[in-house]
């Protein structure tokens, strides 16, 4: 590698991962920063002559865990979403206990949309009257956050309200920055890390349909009580069958793709156990887009037709050229396929993950290309 492509990497594993207190080691970057911002006198070696640089940083570009180091909003819990905050319609699943985001996309959609009113698809007997959460302006966020203690000073430390009305664990040292008080896209989700993990979900275990029906009518999922005692789980219409589970995972390992198109799938299908596993994020990204319509076209239409449009929907968010027009209908589309999702899996599925991309196009919108 020669000198210009190079570039400096800090890695830090687990469980020496500072967590919160990374901006310990991002002290020294955001004084470079000041300086640039302020103005650095350079040489020009094509003029051969000097002048005033400025630099800024537009955003950072990390996975959604990362937000509580960068952004100090933690990600846990039924607050984990920066976008919507407190406004966040979350519940916790009786059995898990864990916090669960269905039936958290209805609000999105237009008030005169039939989802709305539907008492049985969703959440049990209840309609949607809520509008979308309002988004806050930076300036608006400033003040929630300026008077929080910094690392830096403090070390991390407990925020009164913590969990309740908000998931703020510290003021990031970003702050300090002149402009980041002032910038519409602070901090960018990496799209391909969302589309993985909506991707790799195995979520259909008893757990996840015990409660079905303290949440919503789907009797055809629901444990049906045996003479032994034992509670027999019926196989839902958005599985496979033991055969074909095996055809899948066959007609992966004879897939041919083009070359440095994407690493050797071949190694991810297991044919005797009918499973796939291994599978890396860009490996999840080329499957979620190109290749599912084809895996899954033995599913039933009512359960393929939304997996196909989510597929397109990260399809088109991905492309090469976005226009205003586009993002515009991939915001509008985004609540409905998730809503259609809603109405075939188990409420277990639906964690923040899977909420995450009825934000993505206003990052898009804000921050431009994928």
């Amino acid at each position: 590698m020669t000198k210009p492509f190079m570039f400096l990497t800090c890695l830090i594993p687990s469980p020496s991962n500072p967590k919160a207190s990374i901006d310990v080691y991002l002290e020294p970057l955001i004084d470079d920063l000041n300086k640039l911002w302020n103005g650095i006198w350079t040489y020009d070696v094509s003029k051969k002559q000097n002048f005033l640089m400025r630099a800024a940083l537009m955003w950072t570009i990390n996975d959604f865990p990362a937000y509580v180091m960068l952004f100090g909003w933690s990600t846990h819990g039924r607050l984990a979403c920066l976008h919507c905050m407190e406004h966040t319609k979350t519940f916790t699943l009786n059995y898990g206990r864990k916090s669960c985001w269905f039936d958290c996309h209805r609000r999105f959609l237009t008030t005169d949309h039939p989802f709305r009113r539907n008492k049985k698809a969703f959440r049990k007997g209840e309609v949607e009257t809520d509008r979308t959460p309002p988004r806050l302006t930076p300036s608006q966020v400033w003040r929630r956050v300026k008077d929080y203690p910094k690392v830096t000073e403090n070390g991390v430390t407990r925020i009164d309200g913590y969990g309740n009305w908000h998931n703020w664990i510290k003021r990031s040292i970003f702050w300090d920055l002149p402009y980041w008080k002032d910038n519409l896209l602070r901090h960018n989700l990496n799209v391909m890390h969302i589309e993985r993990n909506f991707f790799d979900k195995t979520k259909d275990n008893d757990k996840s349909r015990k409660g079905l029906s303290l949440y919503c009518g789907r009797k055809d999922l629901q444990l049906k009580p045996q003479s032994n005692r034992w509670l027999l789980k019926p196989k839902a219409n958005y599985t496979f069958t033991k055969d074909e589970s095996k055809i899948v995972c066959r007609w992966i390992k004879e897939l041919k793709m083009p070359y440095g198109y994407s690493s050797n799938l071949a190694r991810c299908a297991n044919i005797e156990k009918g499973s796939i596993h291994g599978m890396k994020s860009h490996d999840c990204h080329v499957f979620m887009e190109t290749l599912l319509l084809v895996a899954f076209s033995s599913l039933p239409m009512h359960v393929l037709n939304p997996l196909i449009e989510i597929s397109h929907f990260f399809k088109d968010l991905s492309s090469t050229t976005l226009k205003e027009h586009s993002l515009k209908m991939l915001e509008e589309n985004i609540p409905i396929i998730l809503c259609k999702l809603e109405r075939i899996f188990p409420p277990r599925f639906f964690d923040s993950m899977e909420h995450l991309p009825v934000h993505l196009p206003y990052e898009a919108w804000l921050g431009g290309l994928v």
